[in-house]
């Protein structure tokens, strides 16, 4: 079971089953606990290999045991997402911890995985569980309609789910508007049916500025 404790810690309560989360992100455990360190985001040798030709690297350990683990990274804010047989889609570098059941890999996704600087790909968790993701600053859900699709700048996105579509395209940003920008600004359009986490500070990307 997950819970937050304050908005920067994550609470697992474990009875012998077992979670993945970002390797060297426990902070405090009761109980007994086992960590081990997972090869290629915790996808095995052929999830290593995909990871390195990816770029979408990601530092997994295992922790299974009887109690309750504790979880922070850089005090980043936490947020929880439920899956119910869905896929999560998220910055490797803001997934902070899943359900060990739910499956990991990494997809194309064009413009999105260059958020990080990381190239085009991004990190997807599939199946039934819980999966707690981190933010800069608290995470907020917006939700996508066919009726109200939404445009999000790539360095403010940190994850989405549902059956949305994503577009390329060129557009102004708030930095550009103040003359922070060096060049033709990029954002993400979001279309169709689904929920799009976006955090309220922007990292360094490589469709801000060109």
């Amino acid at each position: 079971m997950f819970r937050l404790q304050g908005s920067k810690v994550l609470a697992v309560d474990m009875t012998g089953d077992a979670v993945k989360a970002k390797n060297g992100s426990m902070v405090a455990y009761d109980g007994q606990m086992s960590f081990k360190k997972m090869t290629g985001g915790g996808e095995g040798i052929r999830g290593m290999v995909t990871r390195r030709l990816t770029g979408e690297q990601m530092a997994v350990m295992e922790v299974k045991g009887q109690g309750t683990c504790f979880f922070a990274d850089r005090a980043s804010e936490i947020s929880l997402v439920a899956l119910h047989g869905d896929k999560l889609y998220v910055e490797a570098s803001n997934l902070l911890c899943a359900d060990a059941a739910l499956r990991t890999g990494t997809t194309f996704t064009g413009v999105r995985g260059g958020a990080s600087g990381n190239g085009l790909f991004t990190t997807t968790v599939e199946g039934t569980g819980q999966v707690a993701i981190m933010s800069d600053g608290q995470a907020i859900a917006l939700r996508v309609t066919p009726q109200y699709p939404l445009s999000v700048d790539p360095g403010a996105y940190v994850a989405h789910q549902g059956n949305l579509q994503q577009h390329f395209q060129s557009g102004v940003t708030f930095r550009t508007l103040i003359g922070e920008g060096s060049g033709e600004a990029f954002q993400i359009r979001f279309e169709g049916d689904g929920v799009v986490y976006v955090q309220p500070s922007e990292r360094n990307t490589i469709g801000g500025d060109v």
